[in-house]
């Protein structure tokens, strides 16, 4: 039998991986030796598995995790490409938050960090029809976008007047998992089914206008919390954006985003 096998160091040459890889395949369950001598120990692998390996290398060159490789090889052809398609599109939202900081970066190594003009106010009280969701950090982009997908048609079926522009909430907080909610301001529509009424309570606000790409509103919050707490005050939920100029009315370059924090005075 052994004549018909390979030892681990002639099948780690042959699918170009270490032994120290092979025998972490193993020890996971993504990648067993078809025979292991039980005097010596040694792992002996078949001819046929070299394309598993060959196939557990590549994946492991593109960064995907053990887990989801042992899952894909597992899986019916049509079960893997599914598999294999979900992580096509991690990787591409991935690539896409990468890009939006590579952006960043070449923003501030050109001209240093942005100077916004933050300045404190009074904002009276608005009333929203919202609709909520928790999502990721990451995918807050996306899930807002979701939430607007709700919100616009049912106020558009239900002929509730609203006034322009759309708002966003959101925490303080950046946590692992985190409420946002989409709102319009109206004062029509109590007890409509798919939304819910806010009224945000008025009150003194610090505030400031952030034009260019969403995945740059950090450097406005940068500027905005930076003189918040500078000025010795306390910044209250929810942090609200406000869309002047959103993407359906300009590329972005010119969307106009403004950024809104309650305040209070901090306690003596």
């Amino acid at each position: 039998m052994h004549e018909e096998l390979l030892t681990i160091g002639r099948f780690a040459r042959l699918c170009r991986l270490s032994i120290k890889q092979l025998r972490h395949y193993d020890e996971t369950g993504l990648l067993a030796p078809v025979h292991v001598d039980a005097n010596s120990g040694y792992r002996y692998y078949a001819p046929e598995q070299a394309r598993d390996a060959l196939t557990v290398a590549l994946l492991r060159e593109m960064d995907l995790p053990l887990a989801v490789i042992a899952q894909a090889l597992a899986a019916e052809p049509e079960s893997r490409a599914r598999i294999l398609r979900a992580e096509r599109d991690r990787l591409a939202e991935r690539i896409s938050r990468d890009r939006a900081r590579l952006e960043m970066l070449e923003r501030l190594a050109e001209g240093g960090l942005p100077g916004y003009e933050v300045t404190m106010g009074r904002e009276p009280e608005r009333r929203l029809a919202v609709v909520r969701a928790v999502c990721a950090f990451e995918e807050i982009g996306e899930t807002f976008g979701e939430c607007v997908g709700r919100l616009l048609p049912v106020l558009g079926e239900e002929g509730i007047a609203w006034e322009p522009p759309l708002w966003g909430l959101y925490l303080l907080d950046l946590e692992e998992r985190m409420e946002i909610a989409a709102g319009a301001r109206t004062s029509q529509g109590e007890g409509t089914p798919g939304l819910e009424f806010r009224t945000l309570p008025g009150g003194p606000v610090a505030e400031t206008v952030h034009i260019g790409p969403y995945a740059q509103l950090p450097l406005a919050y940068n500027a905005l919390f930076a003189a918040v707490h500078e000025r010795g005050l306390r910044p209250q939920a929810p942090v609200r954006e406000v869309y002047l100029v959103g993407p359906t009315e300009a590329p972005q370059e010119e969307w106009t985003t403004r950024l809104i924090i309650p305040v209070q005075e901090s306690p003596a």
